[in-house]
């Protein structure tokens, strides 16, 4: 079972940055491709972006793209998600996830993942 910790989250000001760090307890880490959602108040949980097994490749929501960027340090078992411009929308819960299939479409898709972080809360003020 795959343990996924979450943490960076935060109060910032619009147009701030915060990045986001997701430590997994799997020694198989570089095997999962890893992705991040958020869920805002009220809303269902959405896609932000993802990154496949090294060598990878990233794929970003349209509302976030050249503004967050998503990495991996698969030395340390730990994915990121580093957020700049930040904006009143992107206020919501971000959880990180883990999975073992990936591809253009499946990479966007929660039940894609098999493992999830408890979430960590990201609050934009304006």
């Amino acid at each position: 079972q795959v343990q996924l910790v979450e943490s960076g989250g935060g109060l910032v000001q619009a147009g701030g940055s915060l990045r986001l760090s997701c430590a997994a307890s799997e020694r198989s880490f570089s095997t999962y491709a890893m992705g991040w959602f958020r869920q805002a108040q009220g809303k269902e949980r959405e896609f932000v972006a993802s990154t496949s097994w090294a060598p990878g490749s990233q794929y970003y929501a349209d509302s976030v793209k050249g503004r967050f960027t998503i990495s991996r340090d698969d030395a340390k078992n730990t994915v990121y998600l580093q957020m700049n411009s930040l904006k009143p929308e992107d206020t919501a819960v971000y959880y990180c996830a883990a999975g073992r299939t990936y591809n253009y479409v499946l990479a966007r898709v929660h039940k894609s993942y098999e493992h999830w972080g408890q979430g960590t809360q990201v609050t934009v003020s304006s």
